[in-house]
């Protein structure tokens, strides 16, 4: 029996939920903040297919040719509120870890509330805080992007 895990991330950005949600859905914003400080997600290296059933694809690089490819498919796409997608494939996930993340948009108080939530497939509670702790390095490179994009307007 594969294990799962899962988790909830709740964030508050002070920008629009449609810049949050650009942020997620175009690849020039995408490849902003994606990743770990350490790392980036060169434009040319994304692919975001926002439909349900389109493909995304970032692929992390750092120092001395380190690459990390993170991919799956999007499962659902409702503008500017709701995106859920997946990372491997979590109904077929082989001895890989695969979740699927839903995230929710909703506008609070001049900002914008994020609810991330991620289901993860042979995942073990480790994987899962390993997971919540990099998807919030993230998000506080998000919470910069978005700032300084909506006050640049």
């Amino acid at each position: 029996m594969p294990q799962t895990a899962e988790y909830e991330i709740v964030r508050r950005f002070d920008a629009p939920r449609e810049l949050v949600w650009a942020a997620w859905t175009e690849p020039e914003r995408f490849s902003r903040w994606f990743g770990p400080v350490s790392l980036t997600a060169p434009l040319g290296r994304i692919t975001l297919d926002t439909r349900p059933g389109g493909v995304w694809r970032a692929t992390l690089v750092g120092e001395e040719g380190f690459e990390m490819t993170l991919d799956g498919t999007y499962r659902e796409v409702a503008a500017p509120e709701r995106l859920v997608f997946t990372t491997g494939d979590p109904d077929s996930p082989g001895d890989g870890p695969a979740s699927v993340v839903t995230i929710g948009l909703t506008e609070a108080s001049g900002g914008t509330e994020m609810r991330f939530h991620q289901y993860g497939v042979n995942t073990d509670q480790e994987h899962a805080e390993q997971a919540r702790a990099g998807w919030s390095e993230f998000f506080d490179r998000l919470a910069e992007y978005v700032r300084s994009a909506h006050t640049a307007r």
